[in-house]
């Protein structure tokens, strides 16, 4: 069965391989000279032991501008998890379906849950082995813009650490059953692609910012100075909201906040200088980026569970029904 299953899905498997390996090479070609930059220019800046603080500035902007292009090629491997799980999984069942050889291999000396429950497993372990060695590559592309920016934004959080292994599966699971439902290879690639997109821009919107409570950070505001940052003085942090609040800690709107500048200028003050006066603080609700770990169990579990139900009634609808 190892063999047949070999057979059946070399082409897949290679196809996957060529993709790693081209994506291995240019990210090799891109990574190295910005891992050099990094190091030469950019480590004793965040690590406070640069002394000229001009030039460390110079230098950020520098590597920020440069790092564009490998943020807009981590965008787009987003979707190659899916790709992965779903160019493996599609086929499982829709093949033999929609070439009728299903009849025969369901009655040979194999019964069909053997069958089944083989390439399963050796499918999965396939696209787990593909995912990881891609989450390896892409987190060892990312340590420069880990140290600076953290992993909690798409472009890190959806590609580093385990949940392209979830991601995988949940795309593989969700090919195997559309293939099974749809009985074509295409159709079945083409609506597991939808509802992967949606399912994953579900969780990412509405799910992963409440897994932990956010913590929230208060801070008075100085009197005379030039500009009101908010933030957490972090930038690996994951900042979910900001804004203003009152003494009460009523937050306020942004028809109030637009309204200080005229009330700062009618008492005859700088806008930080208003806003000191009459009890003004910004606050910031964030995850801190010790969570990365805490939330990529949780996302991954997720995923990996949607997988196992949706492979558990593939396995319930071949056992039950002659399809």
């Amino acid at each position: 069965m190892i063999w047949l299953t070999w057979r059946q899905h070399r082409g897949e498997a290679l196809t996957a391989f060529a993709v790693l390996a081209v994506l291995s090479a240019i990210l090799l070609a891109v990574g190295l000279p910005m891992h050099a930059s990094f190091n030469h220019d950019i480590v004793q800046c965040i690590d406070g032991s640069a002394v000229d603080r001009e030039v460390c500035s110079t230098n950020l902007a520098v590597f920020e501008k440069s790092s564009g292009f490998a943020t807009a090629i981590l965008t787009l491997l987003n979707v190659l998890p899916f790709l992965i799980g779903a160019l493996i999984g599609a086929p499982l069942l829709a093949r033999e379906l929609e070439t009728g050889t299903w009849q025969l291999a369901w009655t040979q000396a194999v019964p069909r849950m053997r069958w089944l429950v083989v390439k399963v497993v050796a499918l999965v372990t396939l696209t787990v082995v593909l995912t990881g060695a891609f989450a390896a590559l892409i987190t060892w592309f990312r340590q420069p813009l880990d140290a600076l920016y953290g992993r909690n934004e798409l472009d890190g959080f959806d590609v580093e650490g385990l949940v392209p292994a979830g991601y995988g599966l949940f795309a593989f699971a969700l090919g195997a059953a559309a293939g099974g439902v749809l009985r074509r290879s295409i159709p079945a690639f083409t609506a597991s692609l939808l509802a992967f997109v949606a399912v994953r821009a579900t969780v990412a919107s509405m799910l992963r910012p409440h897994y932990q409570p956010p913590l929230t950070l208060v801070e008075n505001i100085d009197a005379g100075s030039h500009g009101i940052e908010i933030g957490t003085g972090n930038r690996a942090d994951w900042t979910l909201d900001e804004g203003f609040a009152d003494a009460t800690g009523q937050r306020l709107t942004r028809t109030d906040i637009n309204s200080f500048d005229d009330m700062a200028r009618n008492a005859g003050v700088n806008l930080t200088t208003y806003m000191h006066n009459h009890d003004i603080q910004r606050w910031v609700d964030y995850h801190p980026a010790s969570r990365f770990w805490d939330f990529q169990y949780i996302e991954a579990g997720i995923f990996v569970g949607l997988a196992a139900i949706l492979l558990a009634l593939v396995i319930w609808r071949v056992k039950r029904r002659a399809l």
